[in-house]
């Protein structure tokens, strides 16, 4: 990872969060409330949407509002695959499922996450993980193919922008919103890229900066179940007030500037996936759910 992003983002295997405006979603009031027992016909979802748009219709210039309406998205999401997993995968796995989703619900990606909160989510994948029995990627490999979305993180707890490594804390000097992440996988061309948005505080009357950071790595199956990727370079996208200005290309430092613990590579181990849902074990434990996006 290039050195202007690797203070921020010091794991290559997923960008971690988030910041002072993070930090506010980080509180218990931050969670978005769903239904545990996740309908087919799910209304929530609507008003969800509805919340959203009508934020989007009004001044975006404060973090609340996109703290909010990325919370919403993960939420909406959350609904989705719920009412999916119900009429897809009948018996204990549809079951399994439905009590992760259920345990993640309102955690804001796990940003609003407690220490309770874990450990039902960690008990809830673990059950899942055992009835989906070994994972083997040579096998399965396309299954990865795609956009996923990070709905939850048990890293983004640990209230530094590093997640389970070490980083910056979070404090009023780092102004950043984390946004959607998203994870892009081509298993032809052994493409994997880690895609962030995210929101720049900045001094009033500036409105804050909006940029879409892209982490491109290369990516090879170690094993039956663990994958490792190599950094290759960031891509960083203004949006928002400042779409019309160039994407600018960090490329990767030398490996003799390389620092000991920020590699620009990573490992994880895919620990439960099938066609929408997708559990992986980070190199330092970190448990992470997606959903195809």
């Amino acid at each position: 990872m290039a050195m202007a992003m690797a203070s921020l983002f010091p794991n290559p295997s997923l960008l971690c969060s988030s910041s002072s405006s993070c930090s506010s979603s980080s509180s218990s009031s931050s969670r978005i409330p769903l239904l545990v027992n996740f309908p087919r016909s799910y209304h929530g979802r609507t008003l969800i949407k509805q919340g959203r748009i009508e934020r989007r219709q009004k001044s975006r210039s404060t973090a609340e509002d996109v703290a909010a309406d990325v919370a919403s998205d993960v939420a909406s999401d959350v609904a989705d695959v719920a009412s999916a997993v119900s009429e897809s995968f009948p018996g204990r796995v549809a079951s399994l499922k439905l009590n992760l989703l259920s345990a993640i619900s309102g955690l804001n990606r796990g940003l609003a996450a407690s220490e309770e909160d874990l450990k039902r989510a960690e008990l809830a994948a673990k059950e899942l993980e055992a009835e989906g029995g070994i994972v083997d990627l040579t096998k399965d490999l396309d299954k990865l193919q795609g956009r996923w979305k990070l709905i939850y993180s048990s890293a983004y707890s640990s209230k530094t922008l590093g997640g389970s490594r070490p980083g910056p804390s979070i404090g009023r000097l780092l102004p950043i919103t984390l946004g959607l992440v998203f994870q892009r996988i081509d298993v032809l061309s052994k493409d994997f890229d880690n895609i962030v948005e995210l929101q720049f505080g900045t001094p009033w009357p500036i409105p804050p900066i909006e940029a879409t950071a892209t982490l491109a790595h290369k990516f090879e199956v170690i094993g039956t179940s663990n994958i490792k990727i190599n950094f290759e370079k960031t891509t960083v996208k203004p949006t928002g007030s400042f779409s019309q200005l160039p994407p600018l290309d960090i490329p990767r430092l030398p490996d003799a500037l390389q620092s000991s613990s920020n590699t620009g590579s990573g490992e994880f181990e895919v620990t439960y996936f099938d066609s929408d849902f997708r559990i992986t074990r980070g190199d330092r434990g970190e448990l992470r759910v997606f959903v195809i996006s």
